[in-house]
């Protein structure tokens, strides 16, 4: 090779099979040019020294400024869209317009007929009324009979002994035959007919229509949609877009512009001056790029609103409540959110998503009262006056206060078009406050039926974004490392040979009641899944999947992946739940568990903390197990897919309990230190947050999981909303705080740069996404 040439590297590139010489790359320190260097050389900073200018020329020629009279946020609209309402209005007011997230429209014949989706377990049908899912035997007033054979008495009777062992505990008297007493009331009730004259709450139902679509509470207000040919559709489920009532994206779409437009005109914003107007939308911690980037697209492009800027839930919830580090818990209809927030910035990996909210509170209270003879009979969840009805009676009945439970006497109201008011009275006794319990016991709730029809958005790739993304990062927005912890036990982890041949340092097996990251104790009753032998080979990878991140902790014993809800059943013992993930306990694990510090090709070295750090098993004496140092340097782990055992990781982490959730959720922050800074400022928020004694139901669970696993853990704190602001609102409220700020004029993006840049926009201006 001539001399002064340097060592060609070995081409990577496409060109590979060709030969024409690729030159090398320049050395950037030999490199005199500044183009790009500096901040002011970007779109965004000639963009805004352009508008600066152009201002200044309009106010020299008399353009008409700002008066004093003018209030601060006036032409900034705050939208945050949920799966039951949307609240939108402008920061400037105190309080949003609160709408129903609905919207019925002209179906030509056949019109479907309304389909409820149960997502609660269902006794058998000689079971469902009038029949009691535990008996109390003689002598124990705590103690917990299953009444038959039937699963849904079962997965009650665990709740209910979960609720005993509390009342034991606060020496609180358990009523005797509770429940026959009530169903007897309950089944001899006739109602009252109330006639509509004396009906203060007369609900003015709509027979007739020929508008092409109905939005909002006039949507429920119809008396039979069906008959009058409209079909009533939710566009949002969860965070994201409802694809199984919707035929194709594009409806979707222009369901959700339609609410938003009428929605703006009962606040007296007409589609004319929507060019005049700045927009903050509200969006999930955990958010999917499609839903962002439709609802960009809805604003900015068919809306053509001014500029538009996007702030995430649990951060506006913070600015709301004033406060600058929480770990912010957001219980809504449908999902139960949770994300840590440090100074203002989200913390991407302590991102959690629970599908359970206020909805499986309300459906599972329904099935819990008909087991007792609930009086009201034609009562269909798929109505909506049907399902008002229970709404009210859980915003009236549900508590998570032991000392509310007593046979007391409730009365509701049933209002049906066509009909007279019919006035019931229900008795009912621990059914209020097992209904609520269902989101720190998850087994009722049936997570793959909720989930069943539903379908993702797909589009053709952007070839810009693709070059642009990192696989890396695509993973790391997919699964958080609070999902990782969650879903480590359903993991298995591929031992090279030489590791097979010698005797294992581990005499407990991990199963699936234990995460991999906790140090072994003896399985508890709930943990009786299978076992597979380390040696076993896992299940085909999918090749699907374009990136690979390796399973990082080794055990010997690992779980298989278990039929029942990962998250549901296994955590939920006495014995389990202290043995919860400790604190993350060395960076080296933090680093590795994430998949984004290891290259995907390389192998991994494997040192386990929590053989380390604790004392020898009694599978060897003392003497003949030195540390796992000492012993000989690790061997390398076959590098493994995620993928490969077929295991959705968010899903199954959603099954979690609310507490253990958010004990992982603010382990993903950190060591000890970051947990306990979380842990002593927990924000709930959201209309589910309105059951009384949430507080100290998080509390109280979260200190017996926290204390034995992180060392000077002092009290658990739910921090309230603050004074007269409904935990409701408080994230929109928050949102209009920013709203108003002068900084957020760094933030906005226009039209034009959307045009340029797509989502590259929101990524680069907002430096949390």
């Amino acid at each position: 090779m001539p001399r002064g040439i340097p060592n060609a590297k070995r081409d990577e590139s496409a060109l590979r099979y060709t030969s024409f010489h690729v030159p090398l790359a320049l050395n950037p320190k030999h490199v005199g040019s500044t183009y790009l260097k500096s901040e002011s050389q970007t779109l965004w900073s000639r963009n805004a020294i352009r508008a600066h200018r152009s201002r200044l020329v309009l106010d020299e020629a008399g353009a008409p400024t700002p008066t004093e009279q003018t209030r601060r946020g006036s032409k900034v609209i705050v939208i945050h869209p949920g799966s039951r309402f949307l609240r939108i209005g402008r920061a400037s007011d105190v309080t949003p317009l609160t709408i129903p997230n609905v919207i019925a429209r002209k179906h030509t014949p056949p019109v479907p007929a309304p389909v409820y989706v149960q997502g609660i377990s269902r006794p058998r049908e000689d079971r469902r009324r009038s029949t009691p899912s535990v008996t109390t035997p003689n002598g124990d007033e705590y103690g917990v009979n299953v009444a038959s054979d039937d699963p849904f008495d079962a997965k009650v009777a665990a709740i209910t002994v979960s609720l005993r062992d509390r009342m034991r505990f606060y020496k609180l008297r358990v009523t005797p035959n509770a429940a026959s007493i009530a169903t007897t009331f309950n089944e001899q009730f006739k109602p009252e007919i109330i006639p509509e004259i004396n009906d203060p709450y007369h609900v003015d139902w709509i027979y007739s229509s020929d508008e092409p679509y109905l939005v909002g509470e006039k949507a429920l207000r119809l008396a039979d949609p069906e008959q009058m040919g409209y079909v009533v559709r939710w566009p949002i489920y969860g965070g994201n877009f409802n694809t199984r009532d919707y035929p194709s994206s594009q409806v979707i779409y222009s369901d959700i512009e339609t609410i938003f437009r009428e929605a703006l005109k009962e606040k007296g914003i007409e589609a004319g001056s929507y060019k005049d107007y700045s927009v903050v939308l509200v969006i999930p911690d955990y958010y999917d790029r499609m839903y962002v980037e439709a609802l960009v697209k809805i604003l900015l492009v068919d809306m053509g609103f001014k500029q538009f800027c996007a702030q995430q839930e649990s951060l506006a919830a913070t600015y709301g409540a004033g406060i600058s580090n929480a770990c912010v818990v957001d219980m809504g209809a449908v999902k139960t959110s949770i994300a840590c927030v440090d100074d203002g910035l989200v913390i991407a990996d302590t991102r959690m998503v629970l599908s359970m909210g206020g909805n499986d509170i309300t459906e599972f209270l329904y099935v819990l009262l008909e087991k007792i003879g609930f009086p009201y009979r034609d009562l269909d969840l798929a109505r909506s006056y049907d399902w008002n009805v229970m709404e009210d009676l859980k915003a009236r009945l549900c508590t998570l206060a032991e000392g509310d439970v007593a046979l007391n006497l409730y009365d509701f109201s049933v209002r049906r078009p066509g009909k007279p008011t019919e006035k019931y009275g229900l008795r009912a006794y621990d059914e209020i406050i097992l209904a609520p319990m269902c989101l720190f016991e998850p087994r009722v709730i049936e997570f793959e039926q909720k989930r069943a029809g539903m379908r993702f958005l797909t589009r053709a790739p952007d070839m810009a974004e693709e070059m642009v993304e990192q696989s890396s990062e695509k993973f790391a927005e997919r699964y958080t490392q609070a999902m990782l912890i969650s879903t480590q036990h359903l993991f298995p982890v591929l031992m090279p040979a030489a590791v097979l041949e010698q005797p294992p340092p581990l005499a407990t097996p991990a199963t699936e009641g234990q995460s991999l990251a906790v140090t072994p104790q003896a399985p508890s009753a709930s943990a009786t899944a299978p076992v597979t032998p380390a040696g076993e080979e896992p299940p085909p990878t999918n090749a699907s999947k374009d990136e690979d991140v390796e399973m990082t902790d080794a055990t010997t014993a690992p779980a298989t992946e278990s039929a029942e809800p990962s998250g549901a059943d296994e955590e939920k013992s006495s014995d389990s739940k202290p043995a919860e993930p400790s604190a993350s306990a060395s960076p080296e694990k933090d680093r590795d568990a994430t998949g984004t510090a290891t290259p995907a090709d390389a192998p991994v070295e494997i040192i386990d903390v929590d053989e380390i750090e604790t004392k020898p098993t009694p599978s060897a004496p003392a003497a003949e197990q030195p540390p796992l140092q000492q012993q000989q340097p690790p061997l390398p782990m076959i590098p493994m897919s995620y993928r490969a055992f077929n295991l959705d990781v968010s899903f199954e982490a959603s099954k979690l309990p609310l507490d253990v959730a958010i004990f992982n959720s603010a382990r993903a922050a950190g060591g000890d230190e970051k947990i306990r800074k979380y842990l002593q400022a927990v924000l709930v928020v959201g209309g589910t947050a309105l059951v009384p004694g949430m507080a100290h139901a998080l509390e109280s669970r979260l200190q017996a999981i926290a204390t034995p696993l992180v060392p000077n853990m002092e009290k658990v704190q739910i921090i309230p909303p603050p004074k007269d602001v409904d935990p409701r609102i408080l994230e929109w409220k928050g949102a209009a705080v920013l709203g108003k700020m002068d900084g957020v004029a760094d933030l906005w993006v226009t039209p034009a740069d959307w045009e340029m840049f797509g989502m590259r926009a929101l990524k680069e201006r907002c430096f949390y996404l």
